[in-house]
């Protein structure tokens, strides 16, 4: 997916694609090394100024196109995408950052000359040493910048120099100025120059001085644009990798067909997914307050930034030594992205600044809704509200967890339709995704009110609202939704675990109902549970998929024998279910009895959803704490935090944009399969660095925080609802669209 979620954002980057295709394809960047990187205009400079994509965020009074921050985040993505050649990024960024500045004459001047075509460059407070010293009403400017994009091509550079009191004044330096002197350096990106400014002296009048510039803010807005190039060159390769492996043969085959480049392309999609929610985060948080900006720019920095560089050298890897040729462009987006990711400083800085504001703060990822259906939301309220005033009084059948409870407060909140409001009429709301994001919003309002959960039913009932009789619907659905019924899972098998085809428990229809004879295995509280959803075949002799049927059964019944399985933790969560000769009526089967497959890929595509949503959750509590506290470890515990709280900000971001999607009517996209695949990363990532850093405190098996006893729990998680090799294996083939074996 594109940064862009309008369809006028869409059309903004496809239209810059075109222009590319026609003014700027990478062959005629080819022959024009030497003069990009001698700092001279491409042939095609005009012709984009023309177009007014140089100024797509500049107010139109000013001559630009009247956008904002994000619409040119979408058309740098493109620009990334297309490797498009000069100083388009510094000259977007420069005019980003002088949007910054109070609304002053020289504000304003600047802003004109950058809409009219003017090429800038950017140095930021970090990107130099210049020193300011006041001369009567002037500034007299001495240093240098560090290597800079686009300063050998620019006529103005905006810089920030330090003043005698250690603040800073915001210069915009004409570089034709005797006092200025441009140097330009080999750079390792091939298609935008690289130097240093260098000023004597120079002397700085009211009309070139900009006030009110935040440099904080203004460092969030220039790494949002460089990471919304960066997601548009990842993007390029998992565009590239794609097609190469539908069509390149080895060994008498596509090697598209090959599982392990089928698993490395499906990461490289996951990573630049992520890419891309960063850099969009990033680039909206500039109306935010400051804090939230700095925590959405530093996870663009090391999600959408950094990493990039890795990530086409991953690429260039599945294409083999043909990509390591000077003639592939694939070296020219490598040494872009290497250029890129050094020019925002090392991202071993951004990891501790992160860690350092998420210690204390967390990104805010609300939707803003404003007042649209008052009437559902002051609805809701009241029957919180009314909820709040009861309390629950029972124990759950699935554990002594709050959110399991029974009891009056359960009760209200089922019959008013707020257990599953997602669901239809008599069971739920019917609620579209902005009715439930109005009730997300007013039980996070309530943080008194425990929200209660489904658990394993959450992705079992809905194969009944499919597929049950209507009488079955009633019968089971309300006392589930009080609590006071509890439901397993009886899907995976000794010799089928996620291959749910291969199972082999079978059904053999007698009179009345059917007789069921077979084996489950890590069947999660079926010690507990009232009815299990079960797979058995029906049809011996149809092919795999379609010989299946899906059975509720009561998990009371005769012939049922169940076996705790104790893990590591010395727990049994997990149990084995033998089914000898069970008796499962007519009517406890769902649909016809060859529809259990497409109704357990439902249930499945419920249950990654779930686990996706993990996300809200904190598993670095430990790492938290940790990096809250003194101690010689506290640098690298932020870092690691940094780096951990970056990607799981991406996972977040791209849940909300998926959500942003809904709301606008669009059909859902791979964000699930996506987020899975992540959050399989992100804790992995987390113990990790957890147990990298706790020492002798996981010696202990029980602390606070907890260590070893969440780390032992962590192959559930990892494993439930199809591993990540699975996962990867659907989002090869299903949404890269790369061929089966």
């Amino acid at each position: 997916m594109t940064l862009g979620l309008s369809p006028e954002q869409r059309d903004l980057g496809d239209a810059f694609v075109q222009f590319a295709g026609r003014h700027a394809p990478i062959s005629a960047t080819r022959d024009q090394h030497d003069a990009l990187m001698q700092g001279r205009l491409p042939d095609w400079w005009d012709a984009l100024v023309a177009n007014g994509f140089h100024a797509v965020h500049l107010p139109e009074r000013l001559g630009g196109q009247g956008g904002r921050l994000i619409d040119a985040a979408c058309l740098l993505e493109s620009a990334g995408k297309t490797l498009l050649a000069g100083p388009l990024l510094p000259t977007v960024a420069t005019g980003a950052v002088a949007l910054l500045a109070d609304a002053t004459p020289a504000a304003e001047s600047l802003v004109r000359d950058l809409a009219s075509g003017a090429p800038a460059a950017l140095v930021l407070a970090d990107g130099g040493e210049f020193r300011a010293r006041a001369d009567g009403g002037d500034w007299l400017i001495t240093g240098a910048s560090d290597v800079t994009a686009g300063v050998c091509s620019a006529r103005t550079v905006l810089i920030a120099a330090e003043t005698a009191d250690g603040g800073a004044v915001w210069v915009a330096v004409d570089t034709g100025k005797p006092s200025a002197t441009v140097e330009s350096v080999a750079g390792t990106d091939l298609v935008t120059d690289a130097g240093t400014l260098r000023l004597t002296d120079h002397r700085a009048t009211g009309p070139d001085v900009l006030t009110g510039i935040d440099a904080d803010r203004a460092r969030c807005v220039a790494v949002a644009l460089v990471a919304s190039t960066t997601a548009g060159i990842a993007q390029w390769c998992v565009d590239a990798v794609t097609e190469h492996l539908r069509i390149r043969e080895q060994f008498g085959k596509v090697i598209g067909t090959f599982q392990a480049l089928q698993h490395n392309a499906a990461m490289l999609l996951v990573s630049s997914e992520l890419a891309t929610a960063a850099a969009w985060d990033a680039a909206r948080a500039v109306d935010e307050p400051l804090d939230q900006h700095r925590i959405a720019a530093a996870g663009a920095a090391l999600t959408a930034i950094s990493p990039v560089p890795d990530l086409v050298l991953d690429a260039l890897t599945m294409f083999g030594a043909i990509g390591f040729t000077w003639e592939h462009d694939l070296h020219l987006y490598w040494r872009r992205a290497v250029s890129l990711a050094a020019s925002i400083g090392p991202a071993t800085r951004w990891a501790r600044w992160l860690g350092q504001l998420t210690c204390t703060r967390q990104r805010d990822m609300a939707v803003n809704l404003g007042d649209v259906e008052s009437e559902f939301r002051s609805r809701v309220a009241a029957a919180l509200d009314s909820a709040l005033q009861l309390r629950n009084d029972g124990p759950g059948r699935q554990g002594d967890y709050e959110e399991f409870a029974t009891g009056p407060q359960r009760t209200a909140l089922a019959e008013a339709g707020l257990v599953a409001p997602h669901w239809p009429s008599p069971w739920g709301l019917g609620a579209g995704p902005l009715q439930q994001l109005i009730i997300d919003e007013e039980f996070d309002k309530r943080p008194a009110l425990v929200r209660p959960s489904l658990g394993i039913a959450e992705w079992i009932l809905p194969s009944l609202l499919r597929a049950a009789p209507e009488d079955l619907q009633h019968s089971l659905i309300p006392p589930t939704q009080r609590g006071e019924i509890a439901w397993c899972q009886l899907f995976s098998e000794p010799g089928a675990g996620s291959d749910l085809a291969a199972l082999t428990t079978r059904a053999t229809k007698v009179d009345g109902g059917w007789n069921i004879n077979g084996h489950k295995i890590w069947t999660s509280a079926a010690h507990r549970a009232d009815y299990g959803a079960l797979l058995a075949r029906t049809d011996p002799d149809a092919p795999k998929h379609r010989g299946i049927g899906y059975f509720i059964v009561d998990m009371r019944s005769t012939g049922i024998e169940i076996q705790p399985i104790k893990m590591a933790t010395g727990e049994a969560h997990f149990n084995e279910v033998f089914l000898n000769d069970v008796f499962v009526p007519d009517d406890m089967l769902l649909g016809e009895p060859t529809d259990g497959w497409n109704l357990a890929i439902s249930t499945m595509a419920e249950e990654r959803s779930a686990i996706s949503g993990y996300v809200k959750f904190d598993r670095a509590a430990a790492l938290r704490r940790l990096a809250s506290e003194p101690g010689p470890d506290r640098d690298d515990a932020l870092r690691a935090l940094g780096e951990l709280d970056a990607y799981t900000n991406a996972i977040r971001a791209l849940g909300v944009r998926e959500t942003i999607r809904l709301l606008d009517g669009q059909a859902s996209g791979p964000a699930s399969s996506i987020a899975k695949v992540a959050m399989n990363v992100l804790l992995r990532r987390t113990f990790e660095a957890t147990l990298g850093l706790v020492g002798r405190l996981a010696m202990v098996a029980e602390t606070d925080p907890p260590v070893v006893e969440s780390y032992l729990h962590l192959p559930a998680e990892l494993i439930g609802g199809g591993t990540k090799e699975i996962q990867l294996n659907i989002i090869a083939q299903l949404i890269l669209g790369l061929p089966r074996k």
